[in-house]
């Protein structure tokens, strides 16, 4: 592995800590020695990578950094093609051209080999399940950025229809169906809505009471619990 490879690396490393991480547990996952890792985290402050912290404390790194020209690996550049066309071919207009748009932007800073490969990957995306929205997602994704409640009707599997508050937290992209996962006021209880069963969709202005990492948090814990028969 090339030093600047290594550095990459160290940003990429530095990225999934959200909080302060010591230089021994960089340096193994690296797999590299701890005066190695200090002159690397050095050699990137230098260059102005806003790493803080210093040995003994811990390091992380603030968010939003970008460190240019992009650098990928070959597997690297055919997962973000092959996620981006997948996405780009999803009923979800305005996530389509965002994935569309993200691939362009990604395209124009690579170098000049790299933006060779991009084009030239051989990994295809099939044609779409014919999935049919009957709201817009992106009214969805807005909710769950703001943290906001969703008033809709819903209709069940045996067609029963009621109307639903809701906490909205993530969003399940199947190859036929997408499924938002909310906190339901009525049912007290976690529950997966399919979006083409929910009507007359009105996002509200009303900030639930609980942050939507929790929720996801607590939500994947019931997934790992035992089902009774």
């Amino acid at each position: 592995m090339s030093r600047s490879e290594r550095l990459l690396d160290l940003i990429q490393c530095l990225r999934r800590h959200r909080r302060p991480v010591s230089g021994h547990v960089l340096a193994d996952e690296l797999g590299i020695s701890i005066r190695t890792l200090y002159r690397d985290i050095a050699t990137l402050q230098g260059q102005g990578a806003p790493i803080e912290g210093e040995a003994g404390l811990g390091y992380v790194l603030k968010p939003g950094f970008m460190l240019p020209p992009l650098m990928f690996s070959d597997e690297e550049i055919e997962a973000v093609v092959l996620g981006s066309r997948w996405v780009a071919k999803q009923p979800d207009i305005r996530l389509s051209a965002a994935a569309v748009n993200a691939l362009a932007k990604i395209a124009a800073v690579l170098p000049d080999d790299l933006r060779e490969d991009l084009d030239a990957t051989t990994l295809l995306v099939g044609p779409p399940a014919m999935a049919v929205e009957s709201i817009d997602l992106g009214l969805v994704r807005q909710a769950i950025r703001n943290e906001r409640k969703l008033d809709f009707s819903y209709r069940d599997a045996g067609g029963a229809g009621s109307r639903r508050i809701v906490w909205p937290f993530a969003i399940g992209f199947f190859d036929k169906v997408r499924v938002v996962v909310a906190w339901c006021e009525t049912r007290q209880d976690f529950r997966h809505f399919r979006a083409d069963r929910i009507a007359g969709l009105t996002a509200t202005d009303i900030r639930y009471p609980r942050r939507r990492q929790a929720l996801l948090k607590e939500w994947r814990a019931t997934l790992d619990q035992p089902r009774g028969s």
